[in-house]
């Protein structure tokens, strides 16, 4: 077994190191203390995560509109002890859990504050990850809502967590 990292203790040193050793051209994570190394999503993930996000715009507390929350694509989230690093396709925080989503110019990259809602856009490639271990983590932290979107099949789950468990409240 590993030793530990001095600032992650639960992430393995050569597990650290090779997430921050990841070039720009992957999405590097660390789901339960395993490396998991992508690249770079398809085009039918990509537009698809830009169009939802574009309609979720107003939603991003833009005046006059539905406003309140904070909707950022592709966040670095540390979550839990390890940290779990996990990189969502979209994520959500009520507005006032997150005053101050920027924060000041040396803030970290990542935030380790869990969302409210998170949109994984499902490829062949992710959904495994995607169903399995980054909702079992979804789950853990508390995050409330949770979509998963499949370009290629048409089709969106919407889940909520509630009593430690995904409900699946619509398919479209």
């Amino acid at each position: 077994m590993s030793a530990q990292h001095p600032l992650f203790p639960g992430n393995a040193p050569d597990v650290e190191a090779a997430f921050q050793a990841a070039p720009d051209e992957v999405v590097a994570e660390i789901l339960d203390g395993e490396l998991h190394v992508l690249p770079r999503p398809a085009r039918p993930h990509t537009r698809a995560a830009s169009r939802l996000n574009r309609r979720l715009g107003p939603f991003d507390d833009d005046p006059g509109e539905p406003g309140g929350w904070v909707i950022l694509v592709e966040p670095e989230l540390h979550l839990g002890t390890g940290p779990d690093k996990v990189v969502p396709d979209l994520a959500g925080w009520r507005r006032e859990r997150m005053p101050d989503a920027l924060g000041p110019e040396d803030a970290p990259a990542h935030y380790d504050v869990a969302p409210d809602w998170v949109c994984e856009v499902i490829s062949p490639r992710t959904e495994r990850v995607d169903r399995g271990k980054k909702m079992r983590i979804y789950r853990r932290e508390g995050v409330r809502h949770a979509w998963l979107l499949n370009p290629l099949a048409q089709m969106l789950e919407v889940y909520r967590l509630d009593d430690g468990r995904w409900w699946l409240l619509e398919t479209y």
